[in-house]
């Protein structure tokens, strides 16, 4: 055999070998799989663990990037093969301004999207939740409300006091009008004592975020799967019919 067929012989197992590290750094870089069906119409993005900011976590923290999102988010936007968006959520939350920049890239999309809490969508996590077109929550899934904290070094003058307020009330703007609970009963449960050990908020539980309006429904993958299909549908119809809902 010569050198040559000896090359041909090999480059299978290459070109398998580049894949398979493609995949491993796929899963290190993003924390998720590549898509099951390639040839599938929707993009399932996952928001797990710690939401990370500016300041790098350490490396024994489970973080999902928002510099690693937000490209995610521009390119399914764009691709034409992509109808439809599903973002699944457990997470506790994490960076206030790179979540709510995310939350922002999603309420902002073009296309169909639903949100569904898996676990947990805690602090910034829900306003990520609520960004979709429609939310869905497991049923045993938590959502914890409470106000903003600063971490470091806090200079004790008005002004940072009142940097606080305004960062909070963008929050709470923003939660508010992308779901049905009114401000009132969002700052209520922000501020409630006494159920958190060491803090003030709420821990709200999958059927108790529907009551409160912050969440559209009870459900599960089938259900917010189904839901994205209906909405990209209509979406179609629409657009047939010369508007688009």
């Amino acid at each position: 055999m010569s050198y040559k067929d000896e090359l041909k012989l090999e480059e299978p197992q290459v070109q398998e070998d580049k894949k398979k590290s493609a995949l491993v750094e796929s899963i290190q870089q993003l924390g998720q799989m590549p898509q099951v069906a390639p040839e599938s119409n929707i993009f399932c993005m996952t928001i797990i663990g710690q939401i990370e900011g500016h300041l790098v976590l350490p490396p024994q923290n489970k973080t999902t990037k928002y510099e690693h999102l937000i490209p995610q988010l521009v390119a399914a936007e764009q691709n034409a093969k992509i109808e439809g968006i599903l973002i699944v959520l457990n997470t506790v939350g994490g960076d206030v301004e790179a979540g709510l920049a995310i939350a922002e890239m999603i309420s902002s999309l073009s296309k169909p999207s639903v949100t569904l809490v898996l676990g947990g969508g805690h602090s910034i996590g829900v306003p990520i939740a609520v960004a979709g077109g429609k939310s869905f929550i497991a049923e045993t899934a938590t959502m914890t409300i409470h106000p903003i904290r600063l971490n470091g070094l806090v200079i004790g003058v008005p002004q940072t006091f009142e940097y606080l307020d305004k960062m909070q009330e963008r929050v709470v703007r923003f939660v508010t009008t992308h779901s049905n609970v009114t401000e009132a009963k969002f700052k209520e449960l922000m501020f409630k004592t006494g159920e958190l050990a060491r803090d003030i908020g709420t821990t709200v539980i999958g059927a108790d975020a529907v009551r409160y309006g912050l969440i559209d429904e009870i459900g599960g993958i089938g259900e917010a799967i189904r839901e994205l299909n209906l909405a990209i549908e209509r979406r179609k119809s629409g657009i047939a019919g010369g508007t688009i809902q």
